[in-house]
């Protein structure tokens, strides 16, 4: 197999590793060329974090910046006829599942020679770049929308990130930051392929979690798309490897009142599709263009999988049903337990099948919201 290297999946035009860099050429997002995957021999069992996948990885990392991030719980609960397992991804160390590929990108880039970094973010991306930064000695710049959760906010001043608030839409941080680019090296989490070779452990841990065997179902919030490519990145892998027999079907959870992967797929494209933008109380998954549209939905379709899209309503709903079950979680993740509901409406997932929902983030974060929306009751 050819070493590893960066990809232009649009053009197929390839990059090397050793370079830093964020984007082609051209200005489009990179992937980076398929890996073989690993066996469960290959895991190192001493390893009690997300490094224990480390032979997966396209580059040995000598000393990755790490504070034990991954082998999150999985909790299984009733939900009527279902018997979801919630992976809960606030057990890492920013209590979010951004830690996995922040690990992973900032541990890489730092290895390259990189010690300052630009990232924006609506809040948990950018907690977690500011503390792995912290962690790695690296100085970090944090560029977040004015609205962005001031418990967020204090997280990235807690770890000593700069941090710009950003007047107007999300994507205004996003285009600042590439304005900045010039000045200090962008590490987005939106942008930069090592990423999602960290968000990839979600796969190889749930195989793992469950005798190394893939579910039949994983739910999981999606706006730029990390956790849903992460997904099927690793579980490609582990096909590959024939560690698995089949993909798991992966469902991409939006809400209504922003939802361009959800339209796109209902539409039959992959390309984007007009349908109004609203305010959100899912604040990180409130993404308008994200880049990798194109490869979300070949991932949807290839797993045979499928996108929901909650009403804010819904998402209220699930926040409390998940509460009043022991689970505060962060608005973002009440969208994918929602899905269930219209799921098995659908026909698309089924009492007797294994299905994963992924709990992106704790709901601390948002308390002062979260009190708003399901007041004292």
């Amino acid at each position: 197999m050819p070493s590893p290297s960066y990809i232009d999946p649009l053009n197929g035009k390839l990059y090397p590793l050793d370079i830093p860099r964020w984007c082609s050429d051209e200005g489009k997002p990179l992937l980076i060329t398929p890996l073989p995957g690993i066996s469960r021999d290959e895991i190192d069992r001493a390893t009690r974090s997300l490094w224990r996948y480390r032979a997966a990885l396209p580059v040995e990392i000598r000393q990755p910046i790490t504070m034990g991030e991954g082998c999150t719980p999985v909790v299984e609960k009733a939900w009527d006829e279902l018997r979801p397992h919630f992976k809960l991804e606030w057990f890492n160390p920013t209590a979010s599942f951004k830690d996995r590929g922040t690990t992973v990108m900032l541990s890489f880039l730092r290895q390259l020679g990189v010690d300052a970094v630009l990232e924006d973010s609506s809040g948990n991306g950018g907690a977690s770049v500011s503390a792995y930064g912290a962690a790695g000695g690296m100085r970090v710049r944090i560029l977040a929308p004015a609205t962005t959760s001031p418990m967020k906010v204090a997280q990235m001043h807690a770890f000593g990130a700069e941090v710009q608030l950003v007047e107007g839409p999300r994507e205004e941080s996003e285009a600042e930051a590439i304005r900045q680019s010039k000045q200090i090296f962008y590490s987005s989490h939106n942008w930069q392929p090592f990423f999602l070779q960290g968000t990839k452990s979600l796969a190889y841990e749930i195989w793992e979690d469950f005798g190394f065997t893939a579910p039949d179902n994983v739910i999981m919030p999606v706006g730029a798309g990390s956790s849903l490519l992460g997904c099927y990145i690793g579980f490609k892998e582990l096909f590959a490897a024939g560690q698995i027999a089949r993909l798991p079907r992966l469902f991409a959870a939006q809400p209504l009142n922003c939802s361009p992967v959800d339209a796109s797929f209902a539409a039959g494209v992959d390309t984007p599709v007009d349908r109004a933008v609203r305010k959100t109380i899912a604040e990180g998954t409130a993404i308008k263009h994200p880049l990798r549209l194109k490869q979300m939905i070949a991932a949807l379709k290839e797993s045979g999988g499928g996108t929901v899209a909650i009403p804010e309503d819904g998402i209220v709903v699930a926040l409390k049903r998940l509460a009043r079950s022991g689970l505060f979680v962060e608005p973002t993740s009440a969208s994918a337990a929602a899905t269930l509901d219209v799921l098995k409406a659908r026909g698309a997932i089924r009492p007797a099948e294994r299905t994963v929902v992924i709990i992106s983030g704790t709901g601390i974060k948002a308390a002062g919201q979260i009190t708003e929306l399901l007041g004292a009751s």
